[in-house]
């Protein structure tokens, strides 16, 4: 009688199983289905816009004439500035909560409160980036501003990512490092970082992936919708891809949304670019360790 049951509940387990199954590959297909289906209509709509004009001309009143290259050079500019103040952030305090600091309830209540901050709609931010460095410190709309305001958006997603890494390094290691003679920053810096660089890199290129896409903070600390010069220094006005493409699928002739198309091909491609780039180091480090 046991043996009948057991074989019906392992009967259930397997139907079940299969069950579930065949529901998570339905979703896997209609999600890519519909990707598909939006890449085919940004291709189609975009690549006629796609010239070397476009990728070196300024925004501009008629289609003919507008490009986005002071967006592009905007968005380099504000990674090239959010990615060392997040990342050199975001590491440092998951070092701290996880080699430094006292297990306690405030320390719980501090990581509590960066996972909560993760799932923080990014106006929000924008918001806060507003207040403080726009009013407060007198940046005003600046590029440093705006790179500040993006750093604070991606700054939890690092941390946590941080945490994780750091976290998957074996016990036993950095205790065979100590118990050699290394100090505890030597064991983090030699041991525990070179580890956790792989997991570190991948939280970064989520995060950088999520900032180089947003508009709405960018929209609020007065990120520019057409400007016609790049930025020459921190303190310069300045523009990104994602305004421009909002500022021109927001007009109603039908010629800007094939124009707007042409810029999320630019803004994907680059987007790859960073991945891959990014990818490649954390493979280089993974392999070296």
């Amino acid at each position: 009688m046991q043996i009948h049951i057991s074989k019906s509940r392992m009967k259930r387990r397997i139907a079940l199983n299969s069950i579930f199954r065949i529901l998570f590959f339905l979703a896997t297909t209609i999600g890519l289905v519909f990707l598909s289906l939006l890449l085919i209509r940004i291709l189609n709509q975009g690549l006629g816009y796609l010239t070397i004009d476009f990728l070196r001309n300024f925004p501009a009143p008629y289609v003919e004439e507008a490009g986005m290259f002071a967006g592009i050079i905007g968005s380099l500019f504000l990674m090239l500035l959010t990615a060392p103040i997040a990342i050199i952030l975001g590491v440092s305090t998951a070092l701290y909560l996880e080699e430094y600091a006292p297990k306690n309830r405030f320390t719980n209540f501090i990581q509590v409160n960066v996972q909560n901050l993760a799932g923080v709609p990014s106006i929000v931010f924008g918001l806060l980036g507003l207040t403080f460095f726009v009013y407060l410190f007198q940046m005003g709309y600046t590029l440093i501003a705006g790179a500040l305001t993006m750093s604070l958006l991606i700054l939890p997603v690092i941390v946590v990512a941080a945490q994780e890494a750091i976290r998957s390094v074996p016990k036993e290691i950095k205790e065979a490092s100590i118990g050699m003679g290394a100090t505890k920053w030597q064991t983090i810096w030699r041991i525990v970082l070179p580890a956790a660089v792989p997991g570190i890199l991948t939280g970064s290129i989520l995060a950088l992936s999520r900032a180089i896409g947003e508009t709405a903070p960018l929209l609020i600390v007065g990120a520019a919708t057409a400007i016609y010069t790049i930025p020459d220094s921190m303190l310069s006005k300045y523009t990104v891809m994602p305004i421009q493409i909002y500022s021109w699928t927001s007009r109603p002739q039908e010629e800007w949304q094939f124009v707007a198309g042409a810029g999320i091909i630019v803004l994907l491609v680059i987007l790859l670019c960073m991945n891959a780039i990014a990818v490649w180091i954390r493979n280089k480090f993974q392999n070296r360790y």
